[in-house]
């Protein structure tokens, strides 16, 4: 038999940007797909990250010469270059 605290969930610990290596991070986020962007830079941007955002991977090979960033979020199947060929490029 089951104890009512067997069935209870156990609380998700939340991290709180003091205990990530985040907030001095640069973080470039390459997708065409606005609504992407939009949810990854707000997130990212609550961490106080710095985040650049790029539409392409052209434009990502671009902003990454500028900005030497830290991390990049690249999607894959974009216009212009996917991001295979940024990986490519970059490495």
């Amino acid at each position: 038999m089951h104890t009512q605290e067997a069935l209870m969930p156990t609380p998700t610990p939340t991290l709180s940007s003091q205990d990530t290596h985040l907030p001095t991070s640069t973080i470039l986020v390459v997708d065409d797909n606005a609504q992407n962007v939009e949810l990854m830079q707000a997130y990212l941007e609550s961490l106080n990250c710095t985040v650049h955002v790029a539409v392409d991977g052209i434009d990502a090979l671009e902003k990454v010469a500028k900005v030497n960033p830290d991390l990049i979020l690249l999607d894959i199947m974009m216009p212009r270059m996917s991001g295979f060929e940024v990986c490519r490029r970059l490495k």
